[in-house]
């Protein structure tokens, strides 16, 4: 009894405001397995408590052209990257919801640079070089005739989480898959390093 691979679509499952008059008054078992398992998955996934992400780059208030950036975003377990789970019932029927950080995708600001990350990244304790697993280096000063006058480069970072479920409805196993997105902004002024070569003589 499969829901799709894209899980349910919205407006087919019952609502949050819906779960009540669903099974008020009616023995589970008495309902149409599919649309119970419907509910639970959707009650179920919406238990989930998943983070969004709190950016944070090496630079401090200002980069610069050329210098690599670490990125990450708070590593708090499973707050931030899971597994994080949540099972709804109903009679014999169960089914439950896990989450999964699966990537983390970050927009720098310049148009169409992006970096996506498999993880949450390796916090910056001022290590050498570039980051590991989840860095940028900027090619483009954040002139204010680039950023919209700001003078910064607007920073979005989106953890995209993999949610499945799984479980039992009317004797039948159910399950499906859902991504969630959830994003976070900051912004980074982006200047240039520049170098003065004095020549000197005897």
């Amino acid at each position: 009894m499969p829901l799709g691979d894209d899980g349910w679509v919205l407006g087919e499952a019952p609502g949050p405001g819906d779960y009540f008059d669903v099974l008020r008054g009616a023995e589970p078992e008495a309902l149409d397995p599919a649309v119970l398992a419907q509910v639970l998955a959707r009650q179920a996934f919406e238990q989930l408590t998943l983070a969004p992400p709190i950016p944070h780059m090496s630079t401090g208030e200002t980069g610069f052209v050329g210098v690599p950036i670490w990125l990450w975003i708070d590593d708090d377990g499973a707050a931030s990257a899971g597994p994080v789970s949540a099972t709804a019932t109903a009679g014999t029927a169960s089914v439950t919801a896990t989450g999964v950080l699966s990537a983390v995708e970050w927009s720098m600001g310049p148009p169409g640079d992006t970096v996506r990350c498999s993880g949450p990244g390796t916090p910056w304790t001022g290590q050498d070089g570039q980051s590991p697993d989840c860095g940028y280096v900027y090619e483009q000063r954040s002139l204010p005739e680039r950023t919209e006058g700001t003078g910064r480069w607007t920073v979005t970072a989106t953890s995209v989480w993999t949610v499945t479920w799984s479980g039992m409805s009317g004797g039948a196993p159910v399950g499906g898959q859902q991504a969630v997105r959830l994003s976070a902004e900051t912004s980074l002024a982006v200047g240039e390093v520049q170098v003065l070569v004095s020549g000197g003589g005897a």
